[in-house]
């Protein structure tokens, strides 16, 4: 059974997390050409993160396999017209997960603790986004996870689906907590 720690990530990480966020650009662009993904993320990049919203790390054996990114101020990829009208929602970029751990829970564990660090600031949703893509994208991920597709965009030439998960809905936000950690529980633990 694996194990990752999910904590705030600090300056010491960024030069890591930059790495993570190349290598998935690398593999996404290897597995389905140029597109989107096809970026060069630098650790000053990562800093601004660090320096704007709070950013998470998941670890394993001391290496940094996962991260994802919680604000409050609302990305610029995100259009308010397609989601949920709440007080304080949070907004869920750059969840990403090492290419080689990807496909064994790990993006679920990370989105399962996204979910209940959203629960304990008493966020009104979790809004996000992912590339409109049959394969590339994140969509079917998070569909999976109980997030409901609110609207799909096309912004800076790019095709984006918009995902919600509102905590005005009890049933669903805590359903979907569920469900991501029923799939965490039965393939590894966070810790």
């Amino acid at each position: 059974m694996a194990a990752i720690k999910l904590s705030l990530a600090t300056a010491e990480d960024a030069e890591a997390i930059a790495a993570l966020r190349n290598a998935i650009s690398d593999h996404l662009t290897f597995n389905h050409g140029r597109g989107p993904w096809t970026v060069h993320h630098t650790t000053a990049g990562v800093l601004s993160d660090l320096r704007n919203a709070k950013l998470y790390a998941a670890l394993r054996r001391d290496e940094v396999i996962a991260s994802l990114k919680l604000a409050t101020k609302k990305p610029w990829a995100l259009d308010l017209k397609f989601f949920t009208p709440v007080e304080k929602p949070l907004y869920l970029t750059a969840l990403c997960v090492a290419p080689e751990f990807q496909r064994r829970g790990y993006g679920r564990a990370c989105l399962d603790e996204a979910l209940k660090l959203a629960r304990r600031a008493e966020a009104g949703a979790i809004f996000s986004n992912a590339f409109d893509h049959p394969t590339a994208g994140a969509g079917e991920f998070y569909a999976n996870c109980g997030f409901k597709e609110v609207g799909r965009v096309t912004d800076r030439s790019t095709a984006l689906r918009y995902y919600e998960m509102v905590s005005g809905n009890a049933s669903a936000f805590l359903r979907g907590i569920s469900r991501a950690s029923f799939c965490v529980q039965s393939r590894f633990r966070v810790v």
